[in-house]
């Protein structure tokens, strides 16, 4: 038995917020797990430390599924954000263990290597056409072969997945990650409300069509082309969406509409051809049942950190590989190193991988967490260092304190709130 001898929650903000589980066995190994939740970060530590951390200690950290249903039988309160997050970390924790026990990268004990690399689409952006040509540009300079294409909407000031929008107090920010609170009197940090912005469906989905056949005009044919709809449409507009793509060949059409409703995906799948990626938002194998059995979709988008760890995550590809489905697994910079990391041995293993999400971390990101991950060629590697690939400088994660950070909320013009 390779019992548990401790576990830790560290909170760290190297530009962004960070939630990360390390667990120690009793002869000194240390495992990694990746427990972020974008803009919810607290929710998650509290509940690894008050609630998991106790029921760890003396476990064989070898008993990874054994572990992982009993986290999430045990409870009686399944599923949820927060609680897969928290199991997340536990068992990419554990599973980065078994692998430097072994003394060989994770891939290799997840069925080796399928290919040489995960193809990676990084995210270009711009408040006009002159910018997003610019912003592929630099990204094919960086050596993306996929590119994810987001634009500003006339009218519109800021709009989430434009990096640089201007939002309505007229601050300067990117994206990602969530913006944050602004410092108070003496320095100390307030608590401040998350960025609002405005949203016109009609007038995004009649400037959306005009933009990708400018993009397709200018770089031609070959590349991969990706775009996001972040929640924001109907079935029936996601529908006209898809329609009005399906002359400029997407890669995906990612989340044109809440997908809680899984049949509403029926009404999408029955008017365009555009290929479909759902899932980020989804925490389990449940989750996608209809859109997989159905063949609604055509990628799964499910995040490590999100959906349960490496152990889940395995079983949703692996469920959907039955049905020619295959995956794209979430990666935005929210998603830390170490959830990158898992993605990429499972990328690397899995036979129906797809694409994956590319952001790549801030450098003051990579110097508290140092990894292994190559990018050459269009292609992630995550390396051939044991386990996981990462290991966590918690020195200086102590150096960069929790701050405060939302996501934006959406509103229609008429002041509505609305999925972004």
């Amino acid at each position: 038995m390779t019992a548990i001898a401790s576990a830790e929650v560290v909170v760290t903000s190297p530009g962004r917020n960070f939630v990360t589980l390390t667990i120690t066995t009793e002869d000194g190994i240390v495992g990694l797990g990746d427990a972020t939740l974008n803009g919810r970060e607290l929710a998650v530590a509290v509940y690894l430390a008050d609630h998991v951390i106790p029921l760890l200690i003396g476990r064989d950290a070898m008993n990874i599924e054994d572990t992982w249903q009993y986290l999430y039988r045990g409870a009686y309160w399944r599923r949820g954000p927060v609680t897969m997050a928290a199991i997340a970390a536990v068992d990419m924790a554990l599973w980065d263990i078994k692998a430097r026990y072994a003394e060989l990268p994770l891939y290799q004990l997840l069925g080796g290597q399928s290919r040489r690399g995960a193809l990676a689409y990084g995210h270009a952006s711009g408040r006009d056409n002159e910018e997003l040509f610019d912003s592929i540009r630099e990204h094919q300079e960086l050596g993306y072969k996929a590119i994810r294409v987001q634009t500003g909407i006339p009218g519109h000031d800021s709009v989430y997945g434009v990096a640089a929008s201007q939002a309505g107090d007229g601050e300067r920010y990117d994206y990602e990650p969530a913006r944050r609170g602004a410092s108070g009197v003496g320095g100390t940090q307030r608590r401040a409300l998350p960025a609002e912005e405005n949203w016109d469906t009609r007038a995004y989905l009649r400037h959306i069509p005009n933009v990708f056949e400018a993009v397709r005009n200018e770089f031609g044919p070959e590349l991969p082309l990706l775009h996001d709809g972040h929640h924001r449409m109907t079935p029936r507009e996601a529908a006209q969406l898809g329609r009005s793509l399906e002359p400029f060949d997407l890669f995906w059409l990612e989340d044109c509409t809440p997908a809680e409703d899984q049949n509403a995906l029926r009404y999408v799948r029955d008017h365009t051809t555009t290929p479909l990626a759902i899932g980020e938002v989804f925490n389990t194998v449940y989750d996608f049942q209809t859109l997989v059995t159905e063949r609604l979709i055509d990628y799964v988008r499910a995040a490590v950190t999100h959906a349960g760890g490496i152990t889940h995550l395995k079983k949703i590809a692996d469920f959907a590989s039955i049905y020619g489905i295959k995956t794209g697994f979430h990666g935005p910079t929210d998603v830390s190193p170490v959830g990158q990391a898992a993605h990429l041995h499972l990328d690397l293993a899995l036979h129906n991988f797809g694409i994956q999400e590319y952001m790549r971390h801030s450098d003051e990101t990579l110097e508290v967490f140092r990894t292994s991950l190559t990018f050459e060629d269009g292609l992630l590697h995550p390396g051939e260092q044991m386990g996981l690939g990462v290991t966590l400088d918690l020195d200086l994660a102590r150096k960069h304190p929790y701050e405060p950070a939302y996501l934006p909320v959406n509103r229609l013009m008429d002041g509505t709130a609305h999925d972004w």
